[in-house]
């Protein structure tokens, strides 16, 4: 295969299994230079980018879904199967296969190697992690390796400047060498990774493996659950602790912008009120709760990147099993604390589609990143800035309970979910322990970006638009001049909130709240924003001045905050949600029966909440 004429259109497929650094090789080779979609027909994302070797040659490179097996029984592994040989609908079969091998778990990648050698194309294979092996004591004979198994072998560091350039010289030679292998059978192809091992590994006696020693604690079945209760115990308190200081900052801020912009405006102009009481009023009540969302972002990012995720599953794998699911589960789930869009997603790694749709259907009541402002604002306004055993913050103590309620609830919601179904069969964990390694600084900043960007877009696009129109609503019709109550009881969003209010009274919320829960819908972060614009509008001058979270402590009761965080832990009050549901399912009836009973789930447990608070005041 001559390069040069194939330079332009030469289609390179990054394939591996699950955890062997392949991403990160494909961010290290293509930059900035790439694109993200699905694949035609499915909601499986494709990744691909354009890469320039030494020599000026221009590559088309495809990362494709991690996978196991061409023995496809994930969504992710059909996609790879199917694209590598060639009968993907819309998608070029690949010219070269560079399969990404985790140079510290050989004999789990290799037998994947072996696999996709009988596919018969050109291939490479990229040692990744080569530095970690060093660091484990692994002596790996990189050239007896390629002896055996006839097909270059290039070793690379993907999360180094430099440690792609071994691969990309072997991609610029004009000619492939395509292995002739004839399938074997699963037994086969284990005998066949223990002798390669056998020849081209060696383990420094010398040194022990961190990974051992780190694992006998935090896999031990009691200490490692204690190990895990404190991480994200840890995480919760930092998300108020160490937060406080931007999030002043952010209020002066936008308190500051606000002024500056208003000034040259009357008081009792409409442009005046709508910068004033709708979009300063709703924007910068979303606004101030960005660096809390960043610091769990930043916990999640840590805790993938250093590789101790798939332990946690497998600590709670006994738990889950239980309840219905399985560890697998718990990285879609822990995923979905962020947002529960990319955990339903995650979900295309969970091989059995029963408990697949089990994890979809709980992943809601995961606590996502969008109910963060409601806790945090009501939790401010009701619950004492003080310690407890003069360690804890209790507002922290508080937020961690929202979080654990979510995560029993979910556990409790799949447990019933287990004895509806009518397949009864329990299936085992099957998990990859990738290696420990330190997270890379460089991923967490991009991460921490992409996150930041997403939310501020959301602030300047859905929750401006929606605060705009809330605005509107708020603000015509105009009330006759012998009306006596507050412009907005004369407004549509007043008289939807008072129709709305008759439906609630039973848990509390005043017609204030109602109104708050319908733009809610769209993202549940902008309820804070409508609450914001909807009291900035209906109170006194005196009123407007005090800060959302105290006025909401003046004229709300306790009960009424409780129930409203009961709400919020499980009313489904985000359309996108519910449209990957549908789109991951591709059913309207399961999207349907998802928002059913979740909203029934949020009415009734936030009425028995208010109604006992009641009680328990009186």
């Amino acid at each position: 295969m001559d390069m040069a004429s194939h330079a332009a259109t030469l289609n390179i497929a990054l394939v591996g299994n699950p955890n062997c650094g392949k991403t990160a090789l494909f961010n290290q080779l293509t930059g900035s230079h790439q694109k993200v979609a699905n694949y035609a027909g499915v909601t499986v994302e494709r990744k691909e980018g354009l890469c320039q070797t030494p020599n000026g040659s221009k590559l088309r490179i495809v990362d494709l879904p991690g996978a196991y097996s061409l023995d496809a029984v994930s969504p992710d592994e059909k996609v790879t199967r199917d694209v590598l040989r060639g009968c993907y609908p819309g998608e070029r079969e690949p010219d070269v296969m560079v399969c990404v091998v985790d140079a510290t778990n050989l004999r789990l990648h290799l037998r994947f190697v072996l696999e996709l050698m009988t596919l018969n194309r050109p291939m490479i294979i990229a040692l990744n992690m080569m530095d970690n092996a060093q660091k484990q004591g692994l002596d790996i004979n990189v050239a007896e390796l390629e002896r055996q198994l006839g097909v270059p072998v290039v070793e690379t560091v993907a999360i180094k400047r430099q440690g792609t350039d071994v691969l990309l010289n072997a991609l610029q030679t004009s000619q492939w060498i395509t292995p002739e292998v004839a399938p074997i059978s699963l037994d086969e192809r284990h005998q066949r990774v223990r002798e390669l091992l056998g020849t081209v590994l060696r383990r420094q006696p010398e040194k022990q493996r961190l990974d051992e020693q780190l694992d006998a604690v935090l896999l031990h079945p009691f200490i490692g659950l204690v190990v895990l209760a404190t991480i994200l115990f840890f995480m919760f308190q930092a998300v108020f602790a160490w937060a406080a200081p931007l999030m002043d900052g952010i209020v002066g801020g936008v308190e500051t912008l606000g002024a500056l912009v208003t000034a040259p405006f009357p008081e009792d102009s409409a442009i005046h009120s709508l910068l004033s009481d709708g979009i300063f009023a709703g924007l910068g009540n979303v606004l101030v709760f960005l660096p809390q969302i960043l610091i769990l972002f930043l916990f999640i990012l840590v805790l993938e990147e250093s590789g101790y995720l798939p332990r946690a599953a497998y600590l709670l794998d006994r738990l889950m099993f239980s309840a219905g699911l399985t560890g697998r589960a718990f990285i879609p789930l822990l995923s979905s604390f962020a947002c529960a869009i990319p955990g339903i997603m995650a979900t295309r790694s969970i091989q059995d589609p029963r408990d697949r749709l089990t994890t979809i259907l709980v992943a809601p009541l995961m606590t996502c990143s969008a109910r963060l402002p409601v806790y945090t604002l009501l939790i401010a306004a009701f619950i004492p800035k003080q310690t407890v055993a003069g360690l804890f913050n209790l507002q922290g103590l508080v937020l961690f309970s929202l979080y654990f309620f979510g995560i029993a609830s979910a556990l409790i919601v799949a447990y019933i979910m287990k004895f509806m179904r009518r397949d009864k069969s329990e299936h085992a964990l099957l998990l990859e322990l990738p290696a420990y390694r330190m997270p890379n600084i460089r991923d967490l900043i991009f991460g921490l970006t992409e996150r930041g960007k997403i939310f501020l877009k959301r602030v300047g696009g859905i929750i401006f638009a929606l605060t705009v129109i809330l605005w509107v609503l708020s603000s015509f019709p105009s009330p006759p001049a012998d009306f006596t109550g507050s412009a907005i009881d004369y407004s549509l969003a007043g008289r939807i909130g008072h129709f709305l209010a008759i439906i609630f009274a039973p848990l509390g919320f005043n017609w204030q709240i109602c109104i708050a829960l319908v733009p809610g819908m769209a993202a549940r972060e902008v309820a804070v924003s409508a609450l914001g614009t909807v009291y900035a509008m209906s109170g006194s001058e005196d009123a407007v001045a005090e800060q959302l979270g105290q006025l909401i402590s003046q004229q709300w009761s306790l009960p009424t905050a409780l129930s409203l965080l009961t709400w919020f832990v499980f009313a489904p009050q985000c359309i996108s949600t519910l449209a990957v549901i549908k789109r991951e399912t591709n059913s309207w009836k399961t999207m349907t029966f998802a928002a059913g009973y979740l909203f029934a789930l949020a009415y009734f447990a936030s009425m028995g909440v208010y109604q006992l608070s009641l009680y328990l005041i009186s």
